[in-house]
């Protein structure tokens, strides 16, 4: 694993750096091919003395996210890793259900709901960009990748249609799914 540990508002010690590799080095007992894993940490204080670290691991088939605020770094390092462990533990127990379940899966149709959309006359300011890659995966696949970076939608390629798909969670708990056209 290759790591970029940054710091905001905190020195970056060697014991803090070493900290965080051993402890997101552990990690690597569940990943395949790990030489080329990239790992993005970032390290933050704020003004209150509570810190906060960001880790941040993308992989071909993968993103895994977490992130913890504690008024101790090394416990917030801790809480992370254990977060990340719990995110791979969780995706591939899918990956090895959706594995046996193929030939036995039925497909379901989930229709986006039926909103029109509220014009408003005001300006909208947008004050961040992000930019990132449409990876070609089912419906399935995107769900729990939404469900491991914690986001209410997610946007992908669909590999059956090659169009642009969002898969969203809806306030009953379920999951909608938007086709573009």
């Amino acid at each position: 694993m290759i790591y970029n540990v940054r710091g905001e508002n905190i020195e970056v010690t060697p014991a803090l750096r070493e900290y965080v590799e051993k402890k997101i080095g552990k990690l690597e007992r569940y990943l395949d091919h790990t030489e080329d894993v990239h790992v993005h940490v970032n390290l933050k204080v704020y003004n209150d003395k509570q810190g906060k670290i960001e880790v941040t691991i993308p992989m071909p088939n993968l993103l895994l996210r977490a992130e913890e605020r504690h008024d101790d770094m090394y416990a917030a390092i801790d809480l992370v890793a254990d977060k990340l462990e719990r995110q791979i533990r969780k995706h591939k127990t899918k990956v090895n259900r959706k594995l046996r379940d193929r030939d036995k899966e039925t497909k379901q149709a989930v229709a986006a709901p039926n909103h029109a959309a509220a014009e408003n006359e005001e300006e909208f300011e947008i004050v961040r960009t992000k930019h990132f890659s449409l990876k070609p995966m089912n419906s399935e696949e995107a769900i729990l990748q939404m469900n491991l970076l914690g986001h209410n939608f997610f946007i992908f390629t669909n590999a059956e249609t090659n169009r642009t798909n969002i898969v969203y969670r809806r306030k009953d708990g379920k999951y909608g799914l938007i086709e573009a056209n």
